[in-house]
């Protein structure tokens, strides 16, 4: 199993729209960034991600698992986009802030420290156990 983070704005796209689609989940689509599109391409159905609302509140705010493997995204007609479909697992009970993340030591290396602009992202399983423990779940 490998391990991501999606970021979506609140205003656009947020956990409780997520969490409201149930197991049928929702594609992850418009993501126009050829890095985003490749790390959707890596996953596989069973894989896990962290929910982040980006903008004013940038946080870690659920987690959500990938449940149909990257295909044409719907929203487009252009071939080159591609899309994985998530649902809902659970919210955090604490949610872990950028600035939090950023001054944890531990995770001074995760995509999101260093490249906080990328909207679909690798998280190394240390990483996700840390984060998991910061937010109240388990790893």
């Amino acid at each position: 199993m490998k391990y991501w983070l999606f970021k979506s704005e609140p205003s656009t796209w947020s956990w409780d729209d997520q969490v409201a689609k149930g197991d049928v989940g929702e594609e992850w689509d418009g993501v126009r960034n050829y890095q985003a599109r490749n790390f959707m391409r890596e996953m596989k159905i069973g894989d896990r991600g962290f929910f982040y609302h980006s903008q004013s509140e940038k946080a870690i705010v659920g987690t959500v698992e990938v449940i149909a493997e990257a295909h044409p995204d719907s929203k487009t007609d252009d071939d080159r986009w591609e899309c994985v479909d998530i649902k809902a697992l659970q919210p955090v009970k604490t949610s872990v802030t950028l600035d939090q993340i950023k001054g944890d030591e531990r995770l001074s290396e995760m995509v999101l420290v260093n490249n906080s602009r990328l909207s679909v992202q690798p998280v190394t399983e240390t990483e996700w156990r840390i984060i998991c423990d910061l937010a109240g779940l388990p790893g």
